[in-house]
């Protein structure tokens, strides 16, 4: 998993560069091929402005954005979407692949 974090107009301590690396590890839980994340934090006019740019394999990407006034709760809030978006793609996927493999028995208990 490649990772890219930048910032523009923000200078990015080593502690929340930490804080960043440390979610984009806990995202592996939802066991989805992750390729690439890229972190963009700017400043705007009012307030702080994350954005994750999560790229899956075979899926299309998922992209957060939040603004907050203070850098850290925007990141938190993005953190927070993002795992609320990506536990949503593993539950799609898994119900998916349990719905067909149920299906097949069905059928197989019906031809008996």
């Amino acid at each position: 998993m490649s990772i890219q974090i930048r910032s523009k107009d923000i200078k990015l301590t080593q502690h929340l560069n930490d804080h960043i690396e440390l979610a984009i590890e806990n995202f592996k839980r939802f066991h989805l091929d992750i390729t690439t994340v890229n972190v963009m934090i700017a400043k705007e006019k009012k307030g702080v402005g994350v954005e994750f740019d999560i790229h899956i394999a075979h899926a299309q990407p998922v992209v957060i954005s939040d603004s907050d006034d203070d850098l850290d709760t925007a990141i938190d809030l993005a953190i927070e979407r993002a795992n609320k978006a990506l536990r949503r793609l593993h539950d799609k996927v898994k119900d998916h692949h349990t719905s067909s493999i149920r299906d097949m028995e069905v059928v197989e208990e019906a031809a008996e």
